[in-house]
């Protein structure tokens, strides 16, 4: 076989890859936006864009869903630009630009702001975060967005369980949807059922321009790397565990737990009582 005959074989196992990819990342995110009731007709949502694997894939699904779902709704990408030392500033909405999707970006600099706060050697995930999210609802509330979608799978949600778990002492994971501490926003988490593997397999084969965090990707030392590293050893050895437990948090057996204000334990009786 020439090599021509190989570089075009190589394509075509590549499209068909993408193709089954694309439509079983796509199924499972129909799937939780049905079942939470996450999209509405007229809905304007508000896609957060950090430039990871995650979020290009959430904007992907979301664009091909808007091509062919039975109600109209409006996407616009929003991207906080923190002001991380090297961001490439062209990179997102070059990109955006080129998908013809309305975009912002909006420049704040938290970067600084967490550095300062933060001492050296901890973990700067909580700050960045409460930071980044009051950005995003004031840009969602100048934009007239009714919802905002966040590029959380299903492994976050999992390790947010364990998180919680381990050093809350709370039977507490990420929700799929809920309504701001403000009552003015309602975020959803379309990828929800998805895995990260099958994100990170999608975001190489559609060769997306990631940009990597200078923040919290670079903390070895983070309790949430600790619960992902424990989570990726469960699925070498254990394979589907993790699957398990993501279906789990949506069978929940309130009489079979602990929490007395969940169930009502106190009154509880026999029949022949």
């Amino acid at each position: 076989m020439s090599q021509a005959s190989r570089e075009v074989d190589t394509s075509a196992l590549e499209s068909r890859g993408l193709a089954k990819l694309e439509q079983k990342i796509r199924r499972s995110v129909g799937r939780a936006i049905s079942d939470f009731n996450m999209i509405e007709a007229g809905d304007r949502i508000m896609v957060c864009l950090s430039g990871g694997a995650d979020s290009y894939s959430l904007l992907d699904m979301l664009v091909l869903l808007q091509k062919s779902a039975p109600i109209e709704f409006e996407l616009i990408a929003v991207n906080l630009d923190q002001k991380q030392p090297g961001f490439p500033e062209r990179v997102l909405p070059d990109y955006l630009a080129s998908l013809g999707v309305e975009f912002r970006i909006v420049e704040e600099d938290t970067y600084s702001l967490v550095k300062r706060l933060v001492p050296e050697g901890k973990t700067t995930c909580s700050l960045c975060s409460r930071l980044r999210r009051g950005v995003l609802y004031n840009t969602a509330d100048e934009l007239g967005a009714t919802k905002i979608a966040l590029g959380h799978h299903a492994d976050d949600i999992v390790e947010t369980l364990f998180l919680n778990m381990f050093f809350n002492s709370r039977l507490k994971a990420m929700p799929a949807k809920l309504k701001s501490d403000d009552q003015r926003h309602i975020v959803i988490r379309p990828l929800a059922y998805v895995r990260e593997a099958l994100i990170k397999q999608y975001a190489a084969l559609r060769d997306f321009p990631i940009i990597p965090c200078n923040l919290c990707g670079s903390q070895p030392g983070s309790q949430r790397r600790a619960v992902k590293l424990m989570l990726q050893q469960w699925d070498e050895s254990h394979p589907g565990r993790v699957d398990n437990i993501v279906n789990s948090l949506g069978k929940v057996t309130a009489s079979h737990l602990l929490d007395r204000e969940l169930f009502d334990f106190h009154h509880l009786k026999s029949d022949a009582d």
